[in-house]
This record gives structure tokens, C-alpha cells and sequence, in this order.
């Protein structure tokens, strides 16, 4: 069995971060970031086969739970809270279960990731059934809140995925679908929330993007199922139903959007015409 190193607690390559002027610091670290991609399109056939597992399931009723603690859990939180408004599903499709609950998203809550049984009670209160899928978050692969709460999904025969930074880790072994994405030392040694949580986000745009669009919940290039939530985001769906059917004035599509409540209502509604 190969060696499992903790590439994210290595230590930076660059020294004496304090000597440095703030165009040197952006500089520095803006390579560093150039980094990220890259390491992210290596990971494209991983992400892949967990997509499309999470869809075979979603298709079904199934729902997307993401777990973490810290950076990672924060993370999970923000993809998920973007689901509804972009693609006009409701709050229980995309979860995120943080540890430390709700709280933690603000403030640092001592030792809630050090926790092997907590996750899985925290995924009870959903009534999670093997119908579900549950992708575990963790820059190093080894927080035990994650890794406890995989394990015991893996038990009750639950799909599994994980989003890690270290090649080999002890979370990537629990993982059904695992996702290594190895960025590197961080420009502040240890400092994950950096690189390691960048790549998190890019993958988990990807996995929330790339699965509501095989559930229907986009079409053409359009978020035809946003919520319409504010001005800029009525305003940008006249602006699509215009270009759907361009004889339309502005004050017409307006009216069409504020009668029926949706996008994709809306152009049912011309197309039927």
C-alpha cells in the first residue's frame, strides 16, 4: 500500500511571507492559485463517475447530501444554500450537514470535527435512506467527523463520494467515489482554506452544475427555473423570455414572468401560443 502524505501540511515554498510587499504577497499568491485548476481537470474522471452516480439516484427522488467540518463544511453549506435560487429546486435536494451545526458556519465550535458518530446522527434528522447519496468534504482527508459519517453510510448501503487534497487518505479508502484533487503546499503553510479550498468549490460547482443540468433544471445556457427573488433576477428573466421570442416588448415579457412565476413557465406558455 502506497504511503499516505499529507501534501496539505507541507510546508509552503515560500519563505519569510512577512518580508514581502502586498504586490510580491498577490503576486505569489495568484501563482499559486494558477495551480488549481490545473490539478482540478486531472480529477475530471472522478468527478464524473460520482455525477453520474448521483444522478441514477436523483432521478429516482433520491437527494445530494455533502459533509464537513471547518473550510470544507462551509463550503458543502454554500453550494447547497445555491441550489434553490438557481435552479428552483427545494431546500431538501441539496444538503449540507456541517459539523458543529449551523453555528459553526460562523464560528469555530471546539472539537465538533474530531467526532466519529456525530455526522451520522446529524444525517438521521433528514431520514436519509440508501435512495440518498452523501459526499464527504475534507481538505486532508482525515477528519474523523467525515470519515465516521461515510462509513456508517457505506453500512446502511448509501452511495458514497469524497472531495479530498491528499493522494491515498483515509477518507478517499472509505469513499465509494473518491475525489483526490492535489494542489500542493498552501502559500501559508497549513493554511487549507486557500488553495485545497478552492479546489472544493471548483468541484463543487461542477458536481451541483453538472448534475441539475442532466436533471433538466437548465436549458439551452438559461437558468429557466430560478427563483425570482429580487430585481436583478426578474429583470434578467424578461431579458431571457425576450430572447426566446424576440417580438416581445419588455413590458409584455414582464407581464407574461409576473403572471406565471417562472422562466420555463413563461416560454411553455409563448411556445403554446
Amino acid at each position: 500500500m502506497t504511503d499516505f502524505i499529507k501534501t496539505t501540511e507541507q510546508n509552503s515554498t515560500y519563505r519569510h511571507l512577512e518580508k514581502m510587499s502586498v504586490h510580491e504577497l498577490l503576486l505569489n499568491i495568484n501563482q499559486e492559485d494558477t495551480k488549481v485548476a490545473v490539478a482540478v481537470s486531472k480529477s475530471i474522471p472522478q468527478i464524473k463517475v460520482l455525477i453520474e452516480a448521483i444522478v441514477d439516484k436523483m432521478i429516482l427522488g433520491g437527494r445530494l447530501f455533502y459533509i464537513g467540518a471547518g473550510t470544507s463544511g462551509r463550503l458543502a453549506l454554500v453550494d447547497a444554500s445555491e441550489c434553490p435560487p438557481t435552479f428552483g429546486v427545494s431546500n431538501n435536494v441539496v444538503i449540507g450537514v456541517l459539523a458543529g451545526g449551523k453555528e459553526a458556519m460562523f464560528s469555530a465550535i471546539e472539537f465538533a470535527e474530531d467526532d466519529l458518530e456525530q455526522a451520522w446522527i446529524d444525517l438521521q434528522q433528514y431520514n436519509i435512506t440508501k435512495e440518498d447519496v452523501v459526499v464527504g468534504i475534507a481538505a486532508s482527508g482525515t477528519t474523523p467527523y467525515v470519515i465516521g459519517g461515510l462509513k456508517k453510510c457505506n453500512e446502511q448501503g448509501i452511495i458514497t463520494g469524497s472531495i479530498s487534497c491528499n493522494e491515498y487518505s483515509p477518507l478517499s479508502e472509505v469513499a465509494l467515489y473518491p475525489i483526490e484533487v492535489v494542489v500542493g503546499p498552501e502559500f501559508v503553510t497549513g493554511s487549507t482554506r486557500m488553495k485545497s479550498g478552492t479546489a472544493q468549490k471548483m468541484i463543487l460547482n461542477m458536481i451541483s452544475t453538472a448534475v441539475m443540468i442532466q436533471l433538466g433544471r437548465v436549458e439551452d445556457n438559461k437558468m429557466v427555473n430560478m427563483q425570482l427573488t429580487n430585481e436583478k433576477l426578474f429583470d434578467r428573466g424578461v431579458k431571457m423570455i425576450i430572447q426566446h421570442q424576440a417580438t416581445l416588448s419588455y413590458e409584455e415579457a414582464k407581464a407574461i414572468l409576473s403572471r406565471v412565476g417562472s422562466v420555463k413557465k413563461a416560454i411553455e406558455f409563448l411556445d403554446e401560443k
